[in-house]
């Protein structure tokens, strides 16, 4: 799905994704990678859901954002309330979301010039 004509350079924002890719600016990504509005990490989460962990949020957590969109794949998918307490503890917003929702609610907030990150990741059946 093509979400908008991406005008300015001054920030990252999603421009199209589906469940096999999502693409930033002319960047294409297939792997999992944690967008913010001035910096993209590659290949945080190479394992996928099933890979969370307590230090997967202590990293998330350390991103220095206000608040962290989790886009869990196709499908929108809760990790444990125990893993996300380093996000609690640093006072982090998180939400949860499929990746679809997550793409779009990330542009939303980063039009309004909020400190957020998408940290997305994609189903290994998607993957094909």
């Amino acid at each position: 799905m093509k979400l908008h004509l991406d005008k300015s350079d001054q920030y990252n924002t999603i421009a199209r994704y589906d469940h096999q890719h999502i693409m930033v600016g002319p960047e294409r990504h297939t792997r999992s990678v944690i967008v913010m509005p001035d910096r993209v990490e590659t290949d945080w989460l190479p394992g996928g859901f099933e890979s969370l962990d307590e230090a997967v949020f202590e990293r998330l957590a350390a991103l220095g954002c206000e608040i962290v969109l989790l886009g869990t794949g196709s499908k929108q998918r809760f990790p444990h309330p125990r893993l996300m307490r380093p996000l609690m503890a640093a006072r982090v917003g998180i939400e949860v979301m499929n990746l679809g929702s997550a793409c779009r609610t990330y542009n939303v907030l980063v039009a309004e010039h909020r400190q957020v990150a998408a940290a997305l990741f994609f189903d290994p059946a998607d993957q094909g």
